[in-house]
């Protein structure tokens, strides 16, 4: 049965202002190197410039691939827990978060879900489609979370380093299926969870 497979990733080490750094550039053009064997028909991307120029660096490995932005696919939170599903570490980061942020969150994420989180039409041909989306960490996570059938408030602490691969399998009538998630080893050592406090991770 063909498949919808969506390889999700983080854009690639940013500075403050938003641009690729060095590090952000080496490690977009792994990913490309890892992905170069895949029949990849588009590389979709936020409209962030950090996502856009990561893009563009793994497209350099995928010469038959489209390249495209999704709006859908830009950062955002995705859902604001209630006080009674708030984990008590997450309280401080919802502080001042008022309705009409959380309300056009909400919709972004559900029109994220509804572009990319269901199985080919029947109109999309008879072989598998393989898409690269190259988005935030919040995105991912809520992508994974809708894959897993997981309660809203889940999204939370599924965070995704950058370049790191997400692979998510649509298959009519079935379950969304996890293939990877916050894979590295296309990365050295030294290139692994940039972007993020505290001690490496295995």
């Amino acid at each position: 049965m063909r498949a919808r497979v969506l390889h999700l990733a983080r854009h690639g080490a940013a500075d403050a202002l938003g641009e690729l750094t060095d590090v952000g550039l080496r490690q977009s053009a792994l990913l490309g190197e890892r992905l170069a064997r895949l029949p990849v028909a588009t590389v979709w991307h936020s409209p962030l410039p950090r996502a856009a120029a990561s893009a563009a660096v793994v497209a350099e490995h995928l010469p038959g691939a489209a390249v495209a932005e999704a709006e859908e696919l830009v950062d955002h939170v995705p859902h604001v827990p209630s006080r009674d599903e708030m984990p008590p570490s997450w309280a401080g980061f919802f502080d001042g978060w008022d309705e009409a942020e959380a309300i056009a969150g909400r919709r972004t994420a559900d029109a994220l879900v509804a572009r990319f989180g269901k199985p080919l039409g029947a109109d999309d041909g008879p072989e598998d489609v393989h898409e690269v989306l190259i988005t935030h960490d919040y995105p991912i996570a809520w992508l994974v979370r809708d894959a897993l059938g997981a309660p809203p408030v889940r999204w939370l602490g599924l965070a995704s380093a950058n370049t790191a691969l997400t692979v998510i399998e649509h298959r009519a009538g079935q379950a969304p299926s996890l293939v990877l998630f916050n894979d590295q080893s296309h990365l050295p050592d030294e290139l692994r969870w940039t972007g993020f406090g505290g001690p490496a991770r295995p």
